[in-house]
């Protein structure tokens, strides 16, 4: 029964080549990064486009499901955690959507995306600074890579701050209108589905001023678990730069050095004739 359904659970990426895991990883951190940068695009639109965002969300969460294992790694080992982080994946996908289409009046659909959508890039954002771990040169794939799980971050943290305001309205005020809500209230908030109505872009804006650390101070989390939540994301920004800078500028000074010794050492070992 357990060899029968290998090939379904894990499926043909265990017998890939190195060299053919080396290229799918590539692709995948380029298209993480096409992803991400879809989703900011989307949110720099016109309001009434910015629920084009929640597409590039669930084209973001089905992409690390396929991608983020373990035969793709160095070695090709199947991860018996593979499956888990997929149905949890599958989870989050259903838990946004469910959120996206909840009306206003319905605030208690976002607790179902703040737990899901935390454990699951979490556990995604850890597998992919493992990816990039066992990289064993720096090149341009390798820095998107870098990249777009920067952007995941900021994405996630502003998708989080939405559904907190969801939950509990008023978790975020504007510095320069204190008394004008973020986000609309009455009949029609209460009758829309969400991805209709949310400033997405606003709350983006907040989050990666906050990932950043930049603090404009413009937006303002007024209660304590919104409070909470920017001080883990201004934690949690500097933490990701310094472990993946330090980890990408130790790839490409060990490369370097191996490849200045080369050019050092001559071919019969240093022994003259």
């Amino acid at each position: 029964m357990q060899r029968s359904l290998r090939p379904v659970l894990f499926p043909r990426h265990a017998r890939l080549s190195d060299g053919a895991r080396l290229r799918r990883r590539h692709r995948f951190y380029t298209h993480l990064l096409l992803v991400t940068l879809f989703v900011l695009v989307c949110l720099a639109l016109p309001s009434n486009l910015h629920s084009l965002a929640g597409v590039g969300y669930s084209l973001a969460t089905l992409l690390m499901m396929a991608e983020l294992e373990g035969t793709i790694r160095h070695g090709g080992k199947v991860n018996p955690r593979d499956l888990p982080y997929r149905l949890l994946g599958v989870l989050c996908l259903l838990a946004q959507w469910f959120w996206y289409l909840t009306p206003l009046s319905q605030r208690q659909s976002g607790w179902p995306l703040l737990v899901l959508t935390t454990l699951f890039v979490s556990w995604s954002v850890v597998r992919l600074v493992a990816f990039l771990a066992e990289e064993r040169s720096v090149n341009g794939r390798v820095l998107m890579g870098a990249i777009s799980g920067y952007l995941l971050l900021g994405l996630t943290a502003g998708l989080l701050f939405t559904g907190l305001e969801t939950i509990q309205p008023g978790s975020f005020s504007s510095l320069h209108d204190p008394e004008m809500p973020l986000f609309p209230s009455g009949p029609i908030a209460d009758a829309t589905p969400l991805g209709r109505v949310l400033d997405f872009s606003r709350m983006n804006y907040f989050a990666f001023v906050c990932l950043t650390t930049v603090g404009f101070g413009d937006v303002l989390p007024m209660t304590p678990p919104a409070q909470i939540s920017t001080v883990a994301f201004s934690v949690i920004g500097p933490i990701y730069m310094a472990v993946v800078m330090g980890m990408l500028i130790g790839r490409y000074a060990s490369g370097n050095n191996g490849r200045a010794a080369e050019r050092e050492d001559p071919p019969d070992g240093g022994r003259l004739g």
